[in-house]
This record gives C-alpha cells, sequence and structure tokens, in this order.
C-alpha cells in the first residue's frame, strides 16, 4: 500500500475551479522524476479544461545535451507537460486509475512558437475537444509570460497497466 496521498474523483469534485499541489498530482499521475513534467494545477473545470504550471530549472536533465552552451527545453516535453496536465484532469474521472495509463496515441499540428529556457514557467493550458470513455482528444497551449511557445492537437487512450509483482513490465 502506498503512503502517498490519494485524492478521490469525490475530492476532484469538490476542487473544481481549484488547485492541485504536487503531493495531488502525484497520486494521480504515476510519472516520477524525472518525467514528471507538471509543478502545480491552477484551474480545473471537470472533463473540460485544465491549467497548470511547469517551473523550467536549469538542473534539468536534458538541458546538459540539448544544448551544451545554449539550454533549450525539448519540444517534445513540452507537448508532453501539455499532455501530462490533460491526463491529470481526465485520470481524476477514472475511479479505478491506479491500474491505468493514460498513452499517446495521436499528435497533430504541433507548432513550436519561441524558445523555453531555463528559468521560464510555462503556462501549460488544456482544452477537452472529444471525450469518449477510454479516448479523448485534447487542444493544448504552453505560454511563457504570456506568449504562445507552443500548441498542437493530443490525442490519448486509456490502457490498462501490466501486472507485474515487481513493477517491471512483463515478458512478451
Amino acid at each position: 500500500m502506498s503512503d502517498e496521498p490519494n485524492i478521490t474523483v469525490d475530492e476532484v469534485s469538490v476542487l473544481d475551479g481549484g488547485r492541485l499541489d504536487i503531493q495531488q498530482i502525484q497520486s494521480i499521475l504515476p510519472h516520477r522524476y524525472p518525467f514528471l513534467l507538471i509543478d502545480r494545477v491552477l484551474e480545473v473545470e471537470r472533463k473540460k479544461r485544465i491549467v497548470a504550471l511547469k517551473n523550467v530549472t536549469a538542473n534539468e536533465p536534458f538541458f546538459s545535451g540539448h544544448f551544451p552552451g545554449r539550454p533549450i527545453m525539448p519540444g517534445v516535453l513540452i507537448i508532453e507537460a501539455m499532455a501530462q496536465a490533460g491526463a491529470t484532469l481526465l485520470l481524476t474521472e477514472v475511479p479505478d486509475r491506479h491500474g491505468k495509463l493514460m498513452v499517446f496515441t495521436g499528435i497533430e499540428r504541433a507548432k513550436f512558437r519561441r524558445p523555453v529556457v531555463p528559468g521560464d514557467q510555462l503556462r501549460l493550458e488544456v482544452e477537452v475537444v472529444v471525450w469518449r470513455t477510454h479516448a479523448v482528444k485534447m487542444f493544448g497551449k504552453a505560454q511563457v509570460d504570456g506568449k504562445l511557445a507552443c500548441e498542437a492537437m493530443i490525442s490519448c487512450r486509456l490502457v490498462d497497466m501490466p501486472a507485474s509483482d515487481n513493477g517491471e513490465r512483463p515478458a512478451e
């Protein structure tokens, strides 16, 4: 049994329009360092919209190679941050979410408008375009200081987490 706080679907209903801190985010998402890419949720409108923040620091592991002397956050990780914000919104609606994963099924119309660098704070705004029981299409925007850095249409699907007693993926 995990000692992490567990936010229930009913608690999220109460938080509609509210905020989530990092502990609450971690009780919803399976992601952990170095791949947890949202730090706080500012707004929640159930099944419709979420606004989250990612504080971009010089300590991010990808900056050592992307690029030495001119660190720029990889665009795919900006899109991943938008997807994690969207998954935070969507997984709160799934009662058995601890046995599920939200995985990418498509990225369309991705556009990168400006670089994201250490010291920036990404404001991630994600709106649900299509909501089905096990599949969702969302439109995400990432902004820095009110200026658009990235936008994309993201498709995701809810899948069962592989059963394993040691946390590793079972052999196929």
